[in-house]
């Protein structure tokens, strides 16, 4: 093997290994989770807490990242979810008191996981938060720092099947990396953990 040859194969090598390296914050994964396997699903309204401003961004970003990967016939991105709802009563009532109890008791309702999911045809439901959506400045470094969780329903069952944590920091000089990219970036090194 030649020397070019050789620098280009550990070039490779090296690579992979940095890129294979990505792990999350955290990621837990059900059981169940190995027998579940959604064709369809949907992205529900995201906690930004005090981030108002990644509001629309954030659901945006996670569903068109999904349709990226092809994995689902189907992704409901949040507009057209918003969209359903105000057409439709009964969603709306359902899609309300799903998620009030969901905020209020922890408790995923299995039977208005369904009902949501019949309606809207989709086999899963994926809830993004935001944790960090900022540009900060930490030991004289400029640096935007996304960080995000999500959980991921069956709709039949309500199930929790998968969740995660994960968040990115680009530092930067002077051109500050859009916010709404960093995102991007930290949901595609979630979903490398998701179940599918």
């Amino acid at each position: 093997m030649t020397r070019k040859s050789y620098i280009i194969c550990i070039l490779v090598v090296c690579v992979f290994a940095l890129t294979a390296c990505v792990s999350l914050r955290f990621s837990q994964v059900d059981p169940a989770a190995r027998d579940f396997h959604p064709q369809s699903i949907a992205i529900l309204n995201a906690d930004v807490g005090p981030y108002e401003e990644a509001k629309g961004i954030v659901e945006k970003v996670v569903a068109d990242v999904l349709r990226e990967k092809r994995w689902f016939s189907l992704v409901v991105d949040n507009q057209s979810l918003n969209n359903q709802i105000q057409a439709n009563e009964e969603l709306r009532n359902a899609m309300n008191e799903y998620l009030s109890k969901l905020k209020a008791l922890n408790f995923s309702d299995p039977y208005l996981s369904r009902k949501i999911g019949e309606i809207i045809k989709a086999d899963a439901f994926l809830i993004v938060s935001v944790d960090i959506w900022k540009y900060i400045v930490e030991d004289d470094k400029k640096i935007a720092k996304v960080s995000m969780g999500m959980k991921l329903y069956e709709t039949v069952t309500g199930q929790v099947m998968w969740k995660a944590g994960h968040h990115r920091a680009e530092s930067y000089m002077l051109i500050k990396p859009e916010l709404s990219k960093v995102a991007g970036k930290v949901a595609d090194d979630m979903f490398g953990y998701m179940p599918r």
